[in-house]
């Protein structure tokens, strides 16, 4: 993808903030003191001069301008298309010099290549300490004429006698490497076809794939039909393509997704003294960390799909994995803001935890599975889960095809369920703006 695809889709991306900004009528510093950015980054931002490395200030600058649910969607696509430009021109440069393309923010440096610390094949060793300098011809007659060098010559041939047995041995030994490579090879192509998220998934039973294998129809020929053929040896003089492996998609999973600042509240086994001011959406990850919070009565999770290559992969179904339940934890209640007023309810599936088997169902106006994503057509979930009664922990699973390849992909809190709470007759404290310290809620 060149200088002029990374330009544009940042200039698209810029050119919607850009109406959000002006439509809201607020300047750069008034946005850029609600947002904790400088109106220099929020400028650069609008203009598409920057593109920031990660969704969550765009997402909080969309939000205080009032943009619509639609508008909200759109923002967030068009930033992982502007966000994949620049990451496929940072690879396609490959740290040459080249036309200006829009810098990511905070900068992301490429890693400086290995040097060549290749060593030399033992079939070839290094003889510059052991060649012999050519003597000058001299009759024998001549009193100047130099004596033999037995003991040198003696030296010469040990030495090249190493060599061979050397050389010998390293042939042997490449053999039969090259032999259990043979065997190691199946093994290695067999346990990438089934990747998963997280080591936790192999331990979790994956759902049988809606359709049947046997009926759908094949892109190649049996193996029998072409009899001593290897499954790796070329056809018609051309090698064959190794076969594809991996999950075909990227994911990124936002665990601490916020309707606004306002909305979440988390369940902490602490006293107020002891609890950290609430964060700000962005740092919510390491403040559930620090403080050991849990969801309290609701969890937004905010998965994005996008396909590798131009190959297109269908989602066929999402589905949910309850870990573990039981009574809600008896912590305290804290909110993560007060005064913020109604925010945009954005929530295309919702997931009810206190439900014996539960399921993400739709939102109203909200299509169900199946769903198609590529390289240029990404897709955004956001999962509401929520409980009323009970401490659940729980995941996600995104069934898969393209082509003849399928899988199940698990969606977690980097390798651990996400975890929900209900905090019903909990003690409850908000922190006020401009507050120091943490206060009884009030309710209403």
């Amino acid at each position: 993808m060149g200088t002029a695809d990374s330009t544009g889709e940042a200039e698209r991306l810029a050119a919607l903030l850009s109406t959000l900004k002006e439509r809201s009528g607020l300047s750069y510093g008034a946005l850029g003191k609600r947002l904790h950015l400088s109106a220099s980054t929020l400028h650069r931002y609008c203009n598409g001069d920057a593109v920031p490395a990660d969704f969550a200030p765009l997402n909080r600058f969309a939000r205080l301008c009032r943009a619509t649910p639609e508008e909200l969607v759109e923002v967030h696509r068009r930033w992982i298309l502007a966000d994949a430009a620049r990451e496929q021109r940072g690879k396609g440069a490959g740290g040459a010099a080249g036309g200006a393309a829009p810098a990511a923010d905070p900068g992301t440096p490429a890693d400086p290549p290995d040097a060549d610390d290749t060593p030399k094949s033992p079939e070839t060793p290094d003889t510059s300490e052991t060649e012999e300098p050519q003597d000058t011809a001299e009759t024998p007659d001549s009193p100047s004429a130099p004596r033999p060098r037995p003991r040198r010559r003696l030296i010469l041939a040990a030495t090249a006698g190493v060599i061979a047995v050397a050389a010998t041995a390293a042939l042997l030994v490449g053999r039969l490497v090259d032999d259990g490579a043979g065997a190691g090879a199946g093994q290695a192509a067999g346990a990438a076809r089934g990747p998963v998220a997280s080591p936790e998934a192999a331990e979790s039973p994956s759902p049988s794939p809606s359709g049947s294998a046997s009926g759908k129809p094949s892109a190649s020929p049996s193996p029998s039909g072409t009899p001593g053929a290897s499954p790796g040896s070329p056809a018609d003089g051309k090698p064959a393509a190794p076969a594809p492996t991996g999950v075909p998609f990227h994911a990124s999973v936002r665990a601490h997704a916020w309707e606004n600042q306002c909305s979440q509240r988390y369940l902490v086994d602490r006293e107020p003294d002891a609890v950290r001011p609430p964060p700000v959406e962005q740092d919510a990850p390491a403040w559930v960390a620090a403080m050991g919070a849990v969801s309290a009565d609701e969890q937004v999770v905010e998965v994005t799909l996008q396909g590798k290559g131009s190959e297109t992969v269908v989602l066929q179904a999402l589905y949910v994995r309850v870990v573990r339940t039981g009574e809600p934890l008896p912590w305290t209640d804290y909110g993560t803001g007060v005064g913020c007023g109604g925010g945009v309810a954005l929530r295309t599936f919702d997931v009810d935890l206190d439900q014996g088997s539960p399921a993400a169902r739709a939102a109203e106006g909200q299509r169900p599975f199946p769903y198609k994503i590529s390289e240029s057509d990404p897709e955004m979930f956001r999962v509401t889960a929520h409980t009323g009664g009970r401490d659940v922990s729980w995941y996600l699973e995104v069934e898969w095809s393209s082509g003849e390849r399928q899988g199940v992909f698990r969606v977690d809190d980097r390798g651990r369920p996400f975890r929900t709470s209900a905090s019903a007759g909990r003690p409850a404290y908000d922190y006020p703006p401009g507050a120091s310290e943490w206060s009884e809620h009030q309710p209403g």
